[in-house]
């Protein structure tokens, strides 16, 4: 039987009905839109209202906050890549399994190592055990308090390591960060309710099972990677091994264990050997085109790292150097350009290619609709690309379309 061959125009209609990002196929809330893309990427706290905001119509801040802090059915988790994400709560059991784990012994084989070398205690282990112990006890009965805050009340977490001794870079790093990095991928703490605005975190923290009424429910961790890798082939799919490898945080040998666990069938990605789910074979009808603006961080953009087919040769100007993506502008399932904001506040996009006056002006009205939205108030990405810092240098505030 030949092996099916499915080509970019495809991969792009598929991404725009799935990721919730063609008019014709909005999510109906934040935990639809959420789960449309397994979850939402969270490191910088504006990005996931503004991939709320991109996907789902009539969207408010309020609407998010609601899901998050009242009826608690997402939770900010650490899970793949180190990386925090807006998980849905009935989601969280696979996520903690397949992904946090690893990364939660990862964090405390390095805490344990740098409490030793700081000098803190002989042995790295105990020390965090015991300081672990300290802050879930402060915490029990639901109660709710920062970083700061644990640190002032705990002679153990007041430590800190030097790095980079001379360096311009250079600085102490404090441990209760760490500590709390540990717990959170354990899934024993989490980030409760936020002392900032939408765009700044400033989180509490309390135990998992105040927070949600109960403790993760156990999972093991092959069954955790393999429905990570089901979910993903959903919503992200066709892709690689080295999409899933990367995305996941993961290695080579649990992913080819859990596609061969799932029977996935190989398709032709333009020479690439790309997977689908047996039932995920049918051709994707076409889609008219769409355009859409993405914050720094999204998900769409953050979903593969063999990205040619919707990036093209623009991830030098809208990546940084360590791999983060900046604001992107979308038309017809490709990354066209960018988007910024003035010192005033007002949104302003940027085209890296001429889209023909359909495209441009569909992505000027979705300009005008976010800057709408924001009212003024700037959102700046956490991790600036080579272009964004061009532009704010030039301090231009025009499409480049229009000069």
């Amino acid at each position: 039987m030949a092996v099916r061959r499915i080509d970019a125009t495809e991969r792009r209609a598929r991404l725009a009905a799935r990721h919730r990002l063609h008019p014709k196929h909005r999510a109906s809330d934040a935990v639809d839109a959420a789960r449309s893309l397994v979850c939402l990427h969270g490191t910088d706290p504006a990005t996931v209202y503004l991939s709320a905001w991109a996907r789902v119509d009539d969207f408010t801040v309020a609407d998010l906050d609601r899901v998050l802090y009242d009826d608690r059915i997402m939770v900010k988790h650490m899970a793949m890549r180190r990386t925090v994400f807006v998980v849905p709560r009935d989601t969280l059991p696979v996520v903690q399994a397949g992904a946090s784990a690893r990364v939660a012994a990862a964090q405390r084989r390095t805490v344990v190592k740098d409490v030793v070398k700081a000098g803190l205690h002989d042995d790295g282990e105990s020390w965090l055990d015991e300081v672990s112990r300290h802050i879930l006890a402060a915490l029990a009965d639901g109660r709710e308090a920062t970083s700061s805050e644990l640190k002032a009340e705990i002679p153990l977490l007041d430590g800190a390591l030097e790095f980079g001794a001379g360096k311009s870079w250079g600085g102490l790093v404090t441990f209760a960060p760490r500590v709390l990095t540990v717990l959170s991928a354990e899934g024993k703490v989490v980030r409760a309710s936020n002392k900032g605005s939408w765009r700044v975190s400033r989180p509490t923290w309390t135990t998992t099972e105040s927070w949600l009424g109960t403790a993760i429910d156990p999972v093991d961790e092959a069954t955790g990677v393999r429905e990570l890798v089901r979910m993903w082939l959903l919503a992200f799919g066709p892709g690689t091994e080295a999409d899933l490898k990367w995305w996941l945080g993961s290695t080579l040998t649990a992913v080819r264990a859990a596609l061969a666990e799932l029977d996935v069938v190989e398709v032709d990605l333009d020479g690439r050997t790309g997977y689908l789910l047996p039932d995920d074979l049918e051709p994707q009808g076409e889609v008219e085109p769409w355009g859409a603006l993405l914050p720094g961080l999204d998900p769409t953009v953050m979903g593969w790292t063999e990205r040619e087919w919707y990036l093209g040769p623009y991830k030098e100007a809208l990546f940084d150097s360590n791999g983060n993506a900046g604001p992107t502008a979308w038309w017809d399932g490709r990354i066209v350009g960018t988007w910024w904001q003035t010192d005033t506040g007002a949104v302003s996009l940027h085209l890296l290619e001429d889209i023909g006056a359909e495209g441009t002006a569909v992505l000027r009205e979705e300009a005008a609709r976010l800057d709408d939205w924001l009212g003024g108030v700037r959102v700046m990405p956490r991790f600036p690309t080579p272009l964004a810092k061009e532009l704010a240098t030039e301090g231009r505030s025009s499409d480049r379309s229009s000069s």
